[in-house]
């Protein structure tokens, strides 16, 4: 699945980490999703969503 997590936490000045503690996450499942290689959870989907305030479909788009 697509994404734009790495651009939406750029834009947000975060780091790998810094987004991990945020969603109680490990920083391995950030860098995992943001290179496509794990698709969240959809609680996950939910937490990234509300987190940068965008609707889930602006986040993860299916390839």
């Amino acid at each position: 699945m697509k994404n734009s997590l790495k651009v939406l936490r750029a834009q947000n000045d975060l780091t790998q980490a810094d987004l991990a503690i945020k969603l109680e996450v490990s920083r391995q499942t950030i860098n995992a999703i943001e290179k496509g290689k794990f698709d969240p959870s959809l609680p996950l989907a939910f937490k990234i969503s509300k987190l940068f305030q965008l609707p889930i479909e602006e986040i993860f788009q299916q390839e």
